[in-house]
């Protein structure tokens, strides 16, 4: 059986692979620091085999960077060894929803995900900390691993949260906040589908700086949009110069040539009422072809039924599509009280409008509001986005069952959209919140009323968003729940990992690897993480001979964690033909069970692929 490495994608070992695809000339070997041989790129084959001429050193050249951003892309590309726990208590409905809410580093947390949601995200939304010099921004480390840098520099707050204020008066003012974008927004793009979009709020301080990291990262030929945010209406007199009242959203896409030829949003309810008639093809309304002061008319003569002739008509159409129109019935002859002839045309209710750039149907007081009217608090999360923000977007590009990831998620604004919308149009769409457990002021409303960090409010946002949508929706049917994960530390003890550190009688001792407070739940989630199984699947737990057993996605992963298995376990998960199965490594009831295992595989699924922790 082969043995599960239940750690995140070592992005180098991929990135090396797709170049070796490329070029298999650049690939080399050499020895790593423990004296092993391992796969790596000729960079000097490498840059001959992309110029004519070999860019070496420091020539000049059109490039945009800032201090340790080499350091950052290490980052983005390093393994880690974390896990995502489930939490059952603080989800809802967590045996049959498809939403997940992670709480952690979203670094760390966008790390886990790459192997299971690979090209999965249809749209991602996020709405980063702000460079303001107030605001907080996660502070990664890129010379040693972050707790160890953490508990040296001693950045901890009193709850031990990673965060370090970034003000205006550090020389690193735009680095700190390039480095922490930079390798998160990195692995952000390979989560979305080939037609995925990702959404960037941003305000005045970094757009430039974000508008370059995209342009690398994502492609300035997918760049879509930078859209304006009118986030104030009013106020702002005691500004020193000008109010600034907007804010920015910028839309890229992961690949332009994937998208749709055309993006559109359904009209308001006000608008459509001009359409007032109805045939088989569809509603419309009778529009005049000719009529007084056209630009650019198209003039010529028209025949009406009683033989009269419009002389030089003004019209809108050219006479092909005129005559056209006669026969389909899309034009029509019209006889008013006084006997005279006009001529109409049907407009045709189009399908949705063009998305402008300018966004000023809601604005941060909506958001306020909705926060008020959902905790019945005033201030419980400062600068929300309004709800119907995000709709519009979702509804922009989202299709019915599409994944909608948000790892800056806050009060989960973007959840309580999609809700909203899978509840207006029957859509099935799942989101992925990942917020870092901040915790709140002590002096602000949201700590006085019990909430002692920023996921506390998102997920009860959650709850109570979902059960207003339903009663205010009493027919609509709609996935409300959430299954909550937490990052940790690696349900493996060290050994695990690195096992030529450890000395034999060392070894002896901790015969189980897995570490003693773990449960077998947590075990299940690590090894979803590990084989690329959605974290949302259906899991169903049976017992089989007194042992507890995992049903993942019917059947696709079975699993059990338990000890001493016998040969009936084996046997009857083998007759279930699971494409994966699980097990703790040495946990077979004895040598007589651990040899016939294969036999017993063989004779009833040979196909399923079997892993050990």
């Amino acid at each position: 059986m082969d043995k599960l490495k239940m750690h995140s994608l070592n992005k180098v070992d991929e990135n090396i692979k797709k170049i070796g695809a490329q070029f298999p000339n650049c690939i080399t070997e050499r020895k790593n620091q423990q004296g092993e041989v391992e796969y790596a790129i000729d960079f000097d084959m490498l840059k001959q085999e992309l110029s004519s001429v070999i860019v070496e050193g420091r020539e000049e050249r059109y490039q945009f960077t800032w201090p340790d951003k080499k350091k950052s892309i290490l980052l983005a590309n390093a393994p880690i060894a974390k896990t995502l726990r489930p939490c059952r208590e603080e989800s809802v409905d967590f045996d049959n929803t498809e939403n997940l809410y992670i709480e952690g580093d979203n670094l760390e947390v966008l790390k886990l995900l790459q192997e299971t949601y690979l090209g999965k995200v249809k749209m991602i939304y996020i709405d980063p900390p702000y460079n303001t010099g107030n605001d907080f921004v996660y502070e990664d480390d890129f010379a040693q691993n972050t707790s160890e840098y953490l508990e040296n520099s001693g950045q901890f707050d009193d709850e031990g949260n990673r965060l370090v204020k970034n003000t205006e008066t550090n020389g690193r003012f735009h680095t700190d906040w390039l480095n922490m974008i930079y390798p998160r927004l990195k692995l952000a793009r390979d989560l979305l589908t080939d037609d995925g979009v990702i959404f960037i709020s941003i305000d005045d301080n970094e757009v430039a700086q974000l508008r370059k990291i995209c342009d690398e990262i994502l492609g300035s030929n997918n760049f879509i949009a930078e859209l304006v945010w009118q986030k104030r209406k009013g106020g702002g007199n005691d500004t020193m110069f000008i109010g600034i009242d907007h804010e920015y959203i910028l839309v890229y896409a992961k690949s332009l040539v994937s998208q749709p030829t055309a993006w559109r949003v359904k009209y308001e309810d006000e608008y459509l009422k001009r359409y007032n008639h109805k045939d088989a093809i569809g509603k419309y309304y009778y529009d005049t072809l000719s009529r007084p002061g056209l630009k650019n008319p198209i003039i010529y003569d028209v025949t009406c039924p009683d033989g009269s002739i419009i002389k030089d008509g003004t019209w809108q159409i050219s006479k092909e599509s005129f005559f056209n129109g006669l026969e389909t019935g899309e034009v029509l002859f019209i006889k008013n009280k006084y006997g005279k002839y006009s001529v109409v045309r049907k407009v045709r209710q189009p399908e949705g409008r063009v998305f402008r750039s300018i966004l000023s149907s809601v604005s941060n007081k909506n958001a306020a509001d909705e926060m008020e009217d959902i905790f019945n608090a005033k201030k419980t999360f400062s600068s929300p986005k309004p709800h119907k923000l995000l709709l519009e977007l979702l509804e922009l590009c989202t299709e019915n069952n599409s994944i909608i990831l948000d790892f800056f998620s806050g009060s989960s604004t973007t959840a309580h959209a999609v809700m909203q919308l899978n509840a207006e149009d029957g859509g099935n769409r799942k989101f992925i919140m990942v917020q870092l457990p901040e915790s709140t002021d002590e002096k602000s409303e949201a700590y006085k009323a019990g909430y002692k960090n920023i996921c506390e409010i998102g997920k009860e946002r959650i709850r109570r968003a979902g059960n207003k949508i339903a009663q205010e929706n009493p027919q609509a049917k709609f996935d409300k729940g959430f299954r909550v994960l937490k990052c940790d530390s690696s349900n493996m003890k060290e050994v695990y990992y690195n096992p030529a550190e450890y000395n034999t009688d060392l070894l002896d001792a901790q015969i189980d690897n897995i570490k003693a407070d773990r449960t077998a739940e947590d075990l299940l989630f690590q090894v979803m993480l590990d084989l690329g199984v959605l974290l949302s699947s259906d899991i169903k737990q049976t017992t089989i001979a007194d042992k507890t057993v995992f049903n993942v996605a019917d059947n696709f992963l079975m699993a059990c964690f338990d000890t001493d298995i016998n040969e009936e376990v084996i046997t009857a998960i083998a007759k279930q033909k699971p494409y994966y199965f699980v097990m703790r490594d040495s946990s077979m009831a004895n040598d007589s069970v651990a040899t016939n295992f294969e036999q017993i595989f063989t004779i009833y699924s040979p196909e399923t692929k079997r892993k050990v922790l």
